[in-house]
């Protein structure tokens, strides 16, 4: 399941990347327009900023942008950052020790296809398509050919 953080952050980044290019957007004005609580968003802004993928500034005409064009930000990568693994069993997670069962788990097969299937659709959108509204279709390039990391190195 993915996180309130996770789902705010991707709201956040749209909010933002609807602003032209390199424009400072206050944080007060995304909470304002999201109806997110500031002190929530900042949490997830420090993250971010920690991350790269946005910068601050402070003061008059200040607050936060993105470091790259929308168009360069997977969705598979913010939620990356804000939730770490989207494995759907446990035993896929990375920091997971070595099952017993895996050579004669009858389901893993499944939980491995979901998970490719869920990381090829998440690099494949853009938080640019996010702000187009075009995430109801399957995207129309793959995520490789649009630069974004494959993520189904399960």
């Amino acid at each position: 399941m993915i996180s309130t953080k996770g789902r705010y952050a991707l709201r956040l980044l749209v909010a933002i990347g609807r602003h032209p290019a390199g424009e400072y957007v206050p944080l007060k004005e995304v909470a304002r327009q999201q109806k997110i609580s500031e002190k929530y968003l900042e949490a997830i802004v420090r993250r971010l900023v920690a991350s790269g993928i946005l910068e601050g500034q402070r003061g008059r005409g200040g607050g936060y942008r993105l470091t790259r064009p929308a168009e360069e930000y997977s969705v598979g990568e913010i939620l990356a950052i804000m939730e770490g693994t989207l494995a759907p069993v446990a035993c896929m997670r990375e920091d997971a020790p070595v099952c017993e069962r895996t050579s004669v788990c009858e389901t893993l097969p499944l939980w491995k296809q979901f998970y490719n299937l869920t990381q090829t659709y998440f690099n494949g959108v853009s938080i640019a398509d996010l702000a187009a509204g075009d995430t109801l279709q399957t995207p129309t390039r793959p995520a490789a050919e649009r630069g974004f990391v494959d993520g189904a190195g399960i």
